[in-house]
């Protein structure tokens, strides 16, 4: 229930931010019949989520485990995973009749606009009688004695429970800001290092220049770094690199380090050259691999090569079998050194955020502070493409919610 202002301003938690967690949260904790209030200084409730999955939301993944997620402690979201699953999230969707479709293997996303997911999470809130206002700016946080007090310009708020929810940096336009790990550091709380996960990789220019062409195009691929590795589609783009296989590595990649790239995984791309050479010894080079490769991109890479070794195109009985390993090399392991990520503005999510070792896994409580809880995207939990961040924010929200300490 949105209100623009409340009667009283004492509560027994305060949420600040009206994401994926913190309604979670509040829903959670106003079941339990706790006086909940959330503030969010955005104008819309939950903007995230409606942009989401290409607007449909991207809601859970039905193939959640730990190994989806990063952190610093990987054993931090085990209980809070364990005691809210996909499935139990997916009883709320059926409660509301909400159509859903798996995209891909384990990707749910709803049948209808992501806007079905916001209405949903309001009635339970309405529900919970979870009081929320809109367009708060958040002016000062403190802790006198066991209370938290929440100043804006226009009313100071009071409780003795307070989570934090506000998300990362990434997406800037949906309203996301360092306030929580501002607030972190405020109560002395230590942040791991962030940075742009889930996002496109740049390319630096002379790269830029030689794909060019290329643009627009998308191949399934084998993307690797270290031991890290995807297998998806790659897009390339007028920065750089893009598709689900490049926003997955991402979160794992160091900047000035190269990846790999299989642009046929699952063919032995040698082996056919020299089958293709053995049996049709006129065929020429490209026509072979156009059968298995976007034509622009044969085009582009064979140029690369054929001015390399100062040839024209031939045909394969004119090939040495040195030569055709190096042309199936140029598509099955391209090295490839990115720029750097085109960042905040279009990452889906931050990685690092409060450290794990200042919270309790099982309840989402800072352990210094009594009553201060961080959930979701602001912790040190990233998940990777395909729902799984949103799994970590309903599961560390009801986490927390659930954990709370009833009324004296």
């Amino acid at each position: 229930m949105t209100e623009n202002h409340c009667a009283e301003s004492l509560f027994d938690v305060i949420v600040l931010g009206a994401g994926a967690a913190g309604l979670m949260c509040a829903i959670t904790a106003g079941q339990r019949g706790l006086k909940v209030l959330v503030l969010d200084h955005t104008d819309k409730i939950g903007k995230k989520i409606r942009m989401s999955g290409g607007g449909y939301c991207n809601f859970t993944n039905l193939n959640t485990e730990p190994k989806n997620f990063i952190s610093q402690n990987p054993h931090f979201c085990k209980s809070a995973l364990k005691s809210y699953t996909p499935f139990d999230f997916l009883k709320l969707i059926e409660k509301y009749n909400i159509a859903y479709r798996e995209k891909a293997a384990g990707q749910l996303f709803c049948v209808e606009k992501a806007k079905i997911i916001v209405d949903m999470l309001l009635q339970e809130a309405q529900e919970a009688q979870v009081k929320i206002q809109i367009q708060k700016i958040i002016q000062s946080v403190e802790k006198i004695q066991d209370i938290f007090s929440i100043k804006t310009p226009d009313q100071t708020f009071t409780a003795r429970l307070l989570v934090v929810a506000t998300g990362g940096y990434s997406v800037p336009t949906t309203g996301a800001t360092g306030f929580g790990f501002e607030l972190a550091r405020q109560f002395d709380l230590n942040i791991i290092p962030t940075r742009a996960a889930l996002v496109p990789f740049t390319a630096d220019p002379d790269s830029l220049e030689q794909l060019q062409p290329l643009s627009g195009i998308g191949v399934e691929a084998h993307v690797c770094y270290e031991k890290y590795y995807f297998e998806e589609s790659v897009l390339f783009t007028h920065r750089g690199l893009s598709g689900p296989a490049i926003l997955q590595i991402s979160t794992y990649w160091p900047p000035g380090k190269k990846i790999e790239i299989d642009f046929c995984p699952h063919v032995d791309l040698y082996e056919k050259l020299i089958l293709a050479k053995k049996e049709s010894p006129t065929v020429f080079l490209s026509t072979v691999l156009i059968y298995f490769l976007p034509k622009k991109m044969v085009s582009l890479w064979l140029e690369y090569l054929f001015t390399k070794h100062k040839t024209e195109n031939k045909n394969l009985a004119s090939c040495s079998h040195t030569f055709l390993l190096e042309a199936a090399n140029l598509f099955k392991k391209w090295k490839w050194l990115p720029a750097g990520t085109e960042g905040y503005r279009t990452a889906e999510v931050t990685w690092g955020g409060v450290d794990t070792n200042e919270l309790s896994s099982k309840t989402m409580e800072s352990k210094k502070v009594s009553g201060l809880y961080f959930v979701g995207e602001v912790v040190d939990v990233t998940g990777q493409l395909g729902g799984f961040n949103f799994q970590w924010a309903w599961a560390s929200g009801y986490a927390a919610g659930k954990h709370m300490p009833s009324r004296k």
